[in-house]
């Protein structure tokens, strides 16, 4: 199940390198909620690249999952950012409506009249 979340970018972190050879980003956002609330996520591997494009300050919509694990009794929740896309052409989600076209309507001939003022209406 995947989430999105827009906001501005209130904080980048260094990325973590790891002796495996995983590595990974934190940033923060501060959503544009009527309550601002600031979230942090996290981009792993190839998607750190992502967040290197953005500085802070800029507006971007995060498209997210949820990940939990439990470590030495401990249980722990990250936000996986898997996308991050400007905040201002940020294409809409899937619910949106589609997008309508500028194109001139084709010519329609009018319709001829029958001759007869009745309609073929049953009712």
């Amino acid at each position: 199940m995947s989430f999105e979340m827009k906001g501005k970018i209130k904080k980048i972190f260094d990325q973590q390198d790891f002796p495996s050879g995983f590595y990974k980003r934190d940033f923060v956002i501060t959503t544009e909620d009527q309550y601002p609330q600031d979230v942090k996520f996290t981009a792993t591997k190839e998607r750190t690249e992502q967040v290197t494009k953005y500085a802070e300050g800029d507006a971007v919509l995060v498209k997210f999952d949820i990940r939990g694990r439990e470590y030495n009794g401990n249980f722990y929740v990250d936000l996986n950012a898997w996308r991050v896309d400007p905040g201002q052409g940020a294409t809409p989600s899937s619910g949106a409506a589609p997008a309508v076209s500028n194109a001139p309507l084709p010519e329609v001939p009018p319709m001829a009249a029958s001759g007869d003022d009745e309609d073929d209406l049953p009712f």
